[in-house]
């Protein structure tokens, strides 16, 4: 596996006058891929019934126009795509998750991680709930189907049922009732925002979703907001948990949102530009070019030479048809992987004293092998720097960060991961420096996969003991 955060999930939810909601949904899907490359799926309201087709695989992969005229003529649908961060990379685990009931079905698309979802899975198993998945999004699907069975009103179950969950969701929910629903956790860890066409009204985890089926981006959605679409496209809001701004992912920024995107009242690709004219600011380095490793570390260099006034030039070409490098089944087929997906651009690169500004250092095995190969294609110097803190603890909200005893940091003093990565200087942006730079955010920021201050209790146990237990 190569040294980089696997993505989060994309969830998004639309309700049209018309009949393609599948068709829509697959196109946000597709604007979406970047947040999962695992797998995909899509969940369709027809009369009372639900309708779902999802696989392991690229949206392009999962979905042909087959399979989209199969999901029906219908005016809901809701999708997802996956990385998975509890549970097994399978179809079962695979969204959206569909739950039957006595009075119903419902189906649900989640972004984030339930930190209590073992007790309430082992709570619904004592009441003879059974699961298919391994996934803590099953928990929260069945749960809001228990309630439902104890409430005449599907609306007031769902609220009853995300005021027993803890840790980061953002929801996208259909039920056979002829409901669209999309809740945010009260600390808004992930983001999630709404949407509005001609005929229809949608929810997505990114606002570039809206783009691809010409809708136009609203608002976001509050933490602990309930969004309910009517059938007449009017929308009710209600907030129905304790709201706290300290939750929001900072990383979402660095990385893993897509750069035309906007979270939270601030553009990704300004909030980019800001990281990099942080690190000019916080490193003064006497160099000829500044380059960015392609592709979330693009803007940070822009913004670095914007800021310093060293040139930025391209220092890569990236082959964009050569699949995930952490796929290949060999060590040496995924090191040949990092020169085939990111090549040196030797004209810009010979004889030069480069800055390479990259968005992050998870275990450094991946920073060796590109400075490596820069030195190769003549350069005199590589001086490396990064738009993200040093990461120091796990995540449990959603972002897939190694075992603490693996990362870098952890391991290794600066200047022997400088050292190991064989790069001239090394230097990460300050926690301070990263949130200034994102200064434009409504909310305020979890960060404590750089400094461990979650604002969110967490139970002492590893991640990985955590894994096994879902």
């Amino acid at each position: 596996m190569l040294d980089k955060l696997k993505e989060e999930c994309g969830v998004f939810g639309i309700r049209t006058k018309g009949n393609d909601s599948a068709g829509m949904t697959h196109s946000a899907l597709m604007a979406l891929q970047h947040r999962g490359q695992e797998g995909a799926g899509i969940a369709s309201l027809e009369g009372e019934h639900i309708n779902i087709y999802k696989n392991r695989g690229l949206v392009s992969e999962v979905f042909s126009p087959e399979i989209i005229k199969e999901l029906g003529d219908t005016e809901i649908s809701i999708g997802h795509v996956r990385y998975s961060t509890t549970g097994s990379n399978s179809r079962e685990n695979t969204q959206p998750i569909v739950a039957e009931y006595l009075k119903g079905r419902l189906a649900v698309a989640h972004n984030g991680n339930i930190v209590n979802s073992m007790e309430i899975r082992e709570e619904l198993e004592k009441e003879g709930c059974s699961f298919a998945s391994t996934n803590d999004s099953e928990s929260i699907a069945k749960l809001i189907g228990f309630e439902m069975l104890k409430e005449n009103d599907e609306l007031k179950a769902i609220e009853k049922a995300v005021n027993r969950l803890k840790g980061a969701f953002s929801l996208v929910i259909v039920t056979s009732g002829n409901r669209l629903v999309a809740v945010r956790d009260g600390w808004g860890f992930r983001p999630l925002c709404l949407g509005k066409g001609e005929n229809g009204i949608a929810v997505a985890s990114e606002s570039c979703a809206f783009d691809s089926v010409n809708y136009e981006f609203i608002r976001d959605i509050e933490p602990g907001e309930m969004v309910i679409i009517n059938e007449d496209l009017s929308v009710e809001s209600k907030t129905v948990l304790e709201k706290d701004t300290k939750g929001s992912c900072i990383f979402e920024y660095v990385y893993f949102a897509r750069t035309d995107s906007n979270i939270d009242g601030l553009s990704v690709y300004d909030a980019r530009i800001n990281m990099g004219r942080q690190l000019a600011r916080e490193f003064k380095i006497d160099a000829d070019i500044v380059c960015g490793v392609p592709d979330s570390g693009l803007e940070a260099a822009i913004g670095y030479a914007k800021e310093s006034g060293i040139p930025y030039e391209f220092g890569f070409v990236k082959n964009r048809y050569i699949g995930r490098s952490f796929i290949f089944p060999s060590q040496e087929q995924r090191e040949k992987a990092v020169k085939l997906k990111l090549n040196p651009l030797t004209s810009n690169l010979k004889g030069k004293r480069v800055i390479l500004i990259d968005d992050s250092i998870v275990r450094g095995t991946t920073s060796a092998k590109l400075i490596k190969n820069v030195r190769r294609a003549g350069a005199k110097e590589v001086h490396m720097l990064v738009s993200s803190p040093m990461f120091k603890h796990t995540c449990y909200f959603g972002t897939d960060i190694d075992s603490e005893e693996n990362l870098a940091a952890n391991r290794m003093t600066l200047d022997e991961i400088r050292q190991s990565i064989g790069a001239d200087s090394l230097g990460y942006i300050s926690v301070e420096g990263l949130k200034k730079a994102c200064s434009g955010c409504k909310r305020d920021f979890c960060t404590g996969c750089f400094d461990g201050n979650y604002p969110l209790k967490i139970k002492s146990y590893s991640k990985s003991q955590f894994e096994q237990k879902k």
